[in-house]
Order: structure tokens, then C-alpha cells, then sequence
């Protein structure tokens, strides 16, 4: 499935996470830093939180 991180596409099977997706765009540290991640409608999700095919998540 395809998943949009800081509109960079990223490839990712299903059944992933944000946390696979954020490793996945060499974006995980940036947590660290105190970063959150949210989705198109600002909502925030957590790192386990499911990822759904064409969804677009950013960090902030």
C-alpha cells in the first residue's frame, strides 16, 4: 500500500504502522526531538496507530 509521509511515497505492506512508516522515511528521530505525527485533518496519531492505502500523514 501507499502512504504519503511529508508527501514523500513511501511502499509498505499492509498491516503497518506509523512507527514502520516513519522508519521507513528515515523520519523516526525526529519524534525523539519532540515532533508529533498527524494526519490530513490535523488529528495526531500514535506511533502503533493502523495506516490505511493513499493515506497522507506529516510530521509537525
Amino acid at each position: 500500500m501507499k502512504i504519503y509521509v511529508n508527501e514523500i511515497e513511501i511502499e509498505l505492506l499492509p498491516g503497518m504502522t506509523v512507527r514502520h512508516a516513519l522508519i521507513h522515511a528515515g523520519l523516526l528521530k525526529e519524534i525523539e526531538k519532540g515532533k508529533k505525527v498527524y494526519d490530513r485533518w490535523d488529528n495526531e496519531l500514535g506511533l502503533d496507530g493502523a495506516l490505511s492505502d493513499g493515506m497522507f500523514i506529516a510530521l509537525k
